[in-house]
């Protein structure tokens, strides 16, 4: 993928997040996530029916990596049995650390496949699916 359409995708989703905002519904599951070396501070709340995220929504105050990241993860989520997420989560994480992944499972969020490059990014791109790992132990209890 073309560096200068990765770029375009992140700002898309950084100055026009998908599913921002939260609402009151208690049949959501919801995490706080931040970084203690910034401002990023995202809290997060998913919605699973039936073994499937059916809606995700978000919101906080946090770097244009960390904000298109969640757009992207929500994006890429809703839809996805818990099992197939749980999955993209795993590769996303390998891909972020330099580990082997399958790239192909990521769909958008294959466009921090550089970030590596910067290391004190790598936190905020992997901030909203930490939040995402609180929601998954939360429902397997």
């Amino acid at each position: 993928m073309d560096a200068e359409f990765k770029r375009g995708i992140i700002l898309d989703h950084y100055q026009n997040p998908r599913n921002r905002g939260l609402i009151e519904d208690h049949t959501y599951l919801e995490a706080n996530t931040n970084n203690e070396s910034c401002i990023d501070e995202i809290n997060l709340m998913v919605k699973i029916d039936n073994g499937v995220i059916v809606d995700a929504k978000f919101d906080g105050e946090a770097c244009a990596i960390c904000t298109s990241s969640t757009s992207i993860m929500i994006d890429t989520l809703i839809g996805k049995k818990v099992e197939d997420a749980i999955k993209i989560y795993e590769n996303f994480s390998a891909m972020i650390e330099e580990r082997p992944y399958d790239a192909e499972i990521l769909e958008q969020a294959v466009v921090y496949d550089d970030i590596y490059k910067q290391p004190s990014r790598k936190k905020c791109a992997l901030l909203p699916w930490w939040g995402f790992e609180k929601i998954i132990n939360q429902y397997r209890k």
